[in-house]
């Protein structure tokens, strides 16, 4: 893949692809392909793998995404298929334009780069009462990482949370620990996600309470990198502009209308059919060589997770 093809949702920069190669040493010639054929006779050689057939563009993805390194793009995609297999609630096909909780919760990643190549990804809970919890969007959000790993070329993601409109206390009272949690492992070791900052934006003192939920489950490290605005003035200082939806002082596109565009793609025939075969990579366990390490690094993930 010498160039990014052109996409509905996701922008580059013109020096993407280059960027990155070389910040993981894979800009020589032939180099990148030789790290996504050394990728591609490993999954050959799995046979708890039930789907090998993986696109030789998504191969390469899965590298940057892993740093550049093979080694972890192997243990990427064991988890992500081994995830599949214990998680299927999580791994929704279809359409999620049925899902009601998304009227007042809004997800997208924004069409623009910031100039070190992450994507942001804006959320805004306007919910003011949560009957179902957190659980479709954590569904829906899983979908957009799916459309991510096929089609996005980038360095990580910056994640904006907006609780400016929020229910808080009804939003305290829905997020599960436990839940919240097991989203976050399959975000982070099965999809790769690497969180360069975690900006909130809410005035409330309430805030204390959300971020001691979300001590819980990440690592000093992350947690490290919150920062809470009172408005999207600071926020200008670590996201520019041009890359923020319009109702946050950008010059983008509302969220609403950029979330609505999600939920069209994402639930088109098109897309269904992408994670109908996608969800074909899970495992076979009793195919499984070895003493099954990968399985039991999952329970003992969700103890404590730690995020690059």
């Amino acid at each position: 893949m010498e160039l990014l093809p052109k996409d509905s949702l996701f922008e580059f920069n013109p020096d993407t692809i280059q960027y990155l190669r070389k910040q993981y040493d894979l800009d020589t010639p032939g180099r990148i392909e030789e790290a996504v054929q050394l990728l591609h006779d490993w999954i050959e050689k799995q046979p708890h793998f039930m789907k090998k057939d993986f696109a030789r563009d998504y191969l390469e993805r899965t590298i940057i995404i892993c740093k550049g390194s093979v080694e972890r793009a192997k243990v990427k995609l064991e988890k992500l298929c081994t995830f599949r297999t214990l998680y299927p609630h999580f791994f929704v096909t279809g359409d999620v334009k049925n899902f009601k909780s998304l009227t007042d919760l809004h997800g997208a990643f924004l069409p623009k780069l910031t100039e070190d190549h992450y994507r942001v990804f804006m959320f805004r809970n306007q919910a003011k009462v949560l009957e179902n919890g957190f659980n479709e969007f954590y569904r829906y959000f899983f979908k957009q990482c799916e459309y991510l790993q096929a089609h996005d070329y980038c360095n990580g993601m910056v994640v904006c949370i907006d609780y400016q409109d929020a229910a808080i206390m009804e939003a305290v009272k829905a997020l599960n620990v436990a839940d919240l949690r097991q989203t976050l492992v399959v975000m982070k070791e099965g999809y790769g996600m690497r969180i360069k900052g975690l900006h909130f934006l809410s005035e409330s003192k309430a805030m204390d309470i959300v971020l001691s939920i979300f001590k819980q489950v990440f690592s000093a490290k992350v947690f490290e990198r919150i920062v809470v605005h009172k408005n999207v003035d600071t926020l200008h200082d670590f996201v520019p502009k041009d890359i923020l939806p319009e109702d946050y002082g950008g010059k983008e596109k509302p969220l609403f209308e950029l979330h609505q565009k999600y939920l069209n793609i994402l639930s088109s025939k098109d897309f269904t059919d992408y994670t109908n075969e996608m969800n074909k990579a899970r495992t076979d366990e009793n195919l499984r060589q070895g003493d099954n390490d990968y399985c039991l690094g999952v329970t003992g993930t969700f103890r404590k997770l730690n995020v690059d």
